[in-house]
C-alpha cells in the first residue's frame, strides 16, 4: 500500500505534458535608441507693460500658476504724482466751475430784471460749459494714469509652470521685459533624430520610453527641417515626468523591420553557460546549442531572437 502511495505522488508532481512550436521567421521591429528632452508645447513670457521698479515677486522657479493669476507688481512713482496732479487740478476747475454757475444764476436774475444783457448771460454760460470740458478731460486724462498703474500688475499668460525668473524684488524693468517664463499647454518629448532615419518614421508611430519605468508614446508631429544633419520631432507620452523641463529621457524609435526565428523564453535551458533548446526530430527529442539574440515581446509573450543553432521548419519542443 505504502509503495502505491510513493509511485501515485510521483506522478503527481512529475513534468507536465511538454508542447511543440514549429519555427518559422517572424517579422520583428527595429528599434532605434535616442535621448529625447522634455519640453513645454508653449512657452510664454510673462511681460511687464511698463516700465518700473519690481515692488513684489510672487512666484519662483518650479511654481504652478494659473491664467490671470498676479505674479509681480511693478511700481513707478511718476504715474503716482501724475494722478496726483489730475487730482489737484480737478479740485481747482471744480472750484472755478462752481464760481462760474453761481456768476451765472446771477447773471439770469439781471437778465430778468433788464440790468445786463443777453450778450453777457451767453458768455457765463460759455464759460460754464467751457470749464466742465476742462474736468471731463482731466478725468479722462487721471483714467488713463489709473490704467497705467493698475498695468502694473504682471499676470501669468497662461496656466502652467514658471521655468525662469530671470528678476528679483527692487530691480528696475522697462515695458515689455519679461517678469517669468510660463511653460504651459502640456509637457512632450522633442527628439532630436538622425536624418538617415527620416524616411522610417511617420506621424503616429508607437515608440517606447527605456528610462526607468516603460511607457509608450506617439509621434505627434514631424517637422521637415533638417537641422545639423538631424530631423525633429515631438512625441506625446501619457503620464509624463514634468518634475524637470529639459530633462532627458531615453527613448526607443522603430526605423525599420527584419525577419527573425524566436521561441519562448522558457524554452531556453542554460547548463555550464551554453543555452540548449529541445527539438523533435522524427519522433525523438534531441538538445541543441544556440546563440540567443534579444527577448522581445510578441502579443504580452515574452520570446526570444535565435540567432544560430536553429533554422525554419524545426519543431521545438515547449514547456
Amino acid at each position: 500500500m505504502r509503495a502505491l502511495l510513493i509511485a501515485a505522488s510521483l506522478l503527481a508532481t512529475g513534468p507536465a505534458h511538454a508542447g511543440s512550436l514549429t519555427l518559422a521567421p517572424e517579422t520583428l521591429t527595429e528599434w532605434k535608441a535616442v535621448y529625447g528632452r522634455i519640453e513645454a508645447k508653449e512657452t510664454i513670457p510673462a511681460r511687464a507693460r511698463i516700465g518700473g521698479t519690481i515692488q513684489s515677486l510672487s512666484v519662483t522657479e518650479g511654481d504652478l500658476v494659473t491664467a490671470g493669476q498676479e505674479i509681480a507688481v511693478v511700481h513707478d512713482d511718476k504715474i503716482a504724482f501724475q494722478i496726483a496732479a489730475h487730482d489737484a487740478q480737478i479740485a481747482a476747475l471744480k472750484a472755478q466751475l462752481a464760481t462760474a454757475e453761481t456768476e451765472l444764476k446771477r447773471g439770469e436774475t439781471l437778465v430778468e430784471r433788464g440790468v445786463t444783457t443777453v450778450q453777457r448771460l451767453d458768455q457765463l454760460r460759455t464759460s460754464v460749459d467751457v470749464i466742465r470740458g476742462q474736468i471731463s478731460t482731466t478725468e479722462a486724462q487721471r483714467d488713463i494714469s489709473v490704467q497705467q498703474a493698475s498695468e502694473g500688475r504682471v499676470l501669468a499668460p497662461s496656466a502652467g509652470r514658471v521655468l525662469t525668473v530671470p528678476v528679483t524684488p527692487g530691480a528696475v524693468i522697462l515695458p515689455g521685459e519679461p517678469v517669468a517664463t510660463i511653460g504651459g499647454g502640456g509637457f512632450f518629448l522633442r527628439l532630436s533624430i538622425p536624418e538617415r532615419h527620416a524616411g522610417a518614421l511617420a506621424e503616429g508611430d508607437a515608440i517606447r520610453i527605456t528610462d526607468g519605468e516603460e511607457k509608450d508614446g506617439r509621434i505627434a508631429k514631424l517637422y521637415p527641417q533638417i537641422d545639423n544633419g538631424r530631423v525633429t520631432a515631438d512625441v506625446e507620452v501619457a503620464g509624463l515626468e514634468t518634475a524637470f523641463v529639459n530633462a532627458r529621457v531615453l527613448v526607443r524609435l522603430p526605423v525599420g523591420t527584419r525577419e527573425a526565428l524566436v521561441i519562448p523564453a522558457d524554452a531556453v535551458a542554460t547548463r555550464s553557460g551554453i543555452d540548449f533548446v529541445t527539438v523533435s526530430e522524427a519522433g525523438e527529442e534531441a538538445e541543441r546549442a544556440v546563440v540567443l539574440g534579444e527577448a522581445v515581446s510578441i502579443d504580452g509573450a515574452e520570446m526570444v531572437e535565435i540567432l544560430t543553432g536553429l533554422e525554419a521548419g524545426d519543431t521545438v519542443v515547449t514547456p
